[in-house]
C-alpha cells in the first residue's frame, strides 16, 4: 500500500513537472508568434533594412544567419564525429583519456561570449580573417564542437557490443566494423547531437558579436571574408540602439519570429532524417 502511495505521488509530481515544462515553451512560442506575426510579410522576408532600421526587411540578416550556421556545423561536424570515433574505437582506456573526456564536458560548460573573445583573438586577429563569415563559423563551430563529440560517444556507446563481435567474426576489419555497422546503427543519436548543434549555432549572439556580425551591411555577404548582418544580433541591436524604440521593437520580434522557424525548421529536417535512418535500420 505504501509503495502505491509512493508511486502516485512520484507519478503526480512528473506530471506536474512535465506540464509547467510545457507551459513555459508553449508561452514562449505564443508570445513571438503573437507579437513577431504582425511584421511578417513577403516584402519583409525578402528586402534589406531602410530607414534607419525602421522599415524594410530582414532578408541579409536572414542569409548571414543560414551562412553562418552551416559553416559552423561544416566545420565542426566532421572535427566531432572523427574525434568521438578515435576517443571510442581506438583510445587506450586509461586516465588519460578520461582527461580529455572531462576537458570536452567542461568545455561545454564555457560561457558563449569566451568563444567570442577566442575568436577575435586567434581567427580575426592572428590569422587576420577580419570579422568575416569564415572567423564567425570556425567560432561557433568551436563552440558547439564539445555538445557534438558529446552526442556522437553517447550514440556509439549505446551501438550494441555483439554487433562489433559479429561483424568482426565475418572476417571484417575494425574499420570496416565502424564504416558500416557502428556508425550507421548510431546515426539516429548523431543527428540527435546536430539538432540541438544547429539550434546553438543558429542563435548564439555573443561568439559572432565580434567575429561576424554587423549591425547594418548594404547588399548581401559576397565571400566568405565578408561581414554579415545576422538574425540574432539584429534583434539584439535593434533592442539596444537607434532612436525609433517602437518600430524596432516590432522588427525585432517579426526577426525573432524568423529565427524561431528557421531553427525548428532545420531541426525538423534533422529529425525526418532520423526516423528515416531508424526505419532503415529497424530501430
Amino acid at each position: 500500500m505504501k509503495n502505491r502511495i509512493e508511486q502516485k505521488i512520484g507519478f503526480i509530481v512528473l506530471s506536474i513537472c512535465i506540464l509547467i515544462t510545457l507551459f513555459f515553451l508553449g508561452a514562449v512560442v505564443y508570445f513571438i508568434i503573437v507579437r513577431g506575426m504582425g511584421v511578417i510579410s513577403w516584402e519583409f522576408l525578402t528586402q534589406e533594412p531602410r530607414k534607419a532600421m525602421t522599415a524594410g526587411g530582414v532578408a541579409p540578416a536572414i542569409v548571414g544567419t543560414f551562412y553562418l550556421t552551416i559553416g559552423a556545423i561544416l566545420f565542426a561536424l566532421p572535427l566531432g564525429l572523427a574525434c568521438s570515433i578515435y576517443l571510442n574505437e581506438y583510445s587506450p582506456k586509461g586516465s588519460i583519456v578520461n582527461i580529455i573526456r572531462m576537458s570536452i564536458n567542461n568545455l561545454a560548460g564555457v560561457p558563449s561570449v569566451v568563444f567570442g573573445l577566442f575568436g577575435l583573438v586567434v581567427f580575426v586577429k592572428f590569422f587576420n580573417f577580419g570579422v568575416s563569415i569564415l572567423s564567425g563559423s570556425l567560432t561557433l563551430g568551436i563552440l558547439i564542437l564539445p555538445g557534438i563529440i558529446s552526442a556522437s560517444q553517447e550514440a556509439l556507446l549505446a551501438v550494441p557490443l555483439s554487433l562489433r563481435e559479429a561483424s568482426l567474426a565475418l572476417g571484417a576489419t575494425h574499420w570496416q566494423t565502424i564504416k558500416r555497422v557502428v556508425l550507421p546503427t548510431a546515426l539516429p543519436g548523431i543527428l540527435t547531437g546536430i539538432i540541438l548543434s544547429v539550434g546553438r549555432a543558429a542563435g548564439e549572439t555573443a561568439p559572432i558579436l565580434f567575429t561576424a556580425a554587423t549591425f547594418y551591411k548594404h547588399g548581401y555577404p559576397d565571400s566568405i571574408l565578408s561581414e554579415t548582418m545576422v538574425l540574432p544580433y539584429h534583434i539584439y541591436a535593434l533592442m539596444t540602439e537607434g532612436a525609433h524604440p517602437e518600430q524596432q521593437t516590432a522588427i525585432a520580434y517579426g526577426c525573432s519570429l524568423i529565427l524561431l522557424v528557421l531553427v525548428l525548421s532545420v531541426s525538423g529536417l534533422a529529425i525526418y532524417l532520423r526516423q528515416k535512418n531508424r526505419s532503415s535500420y529497424g530501430h
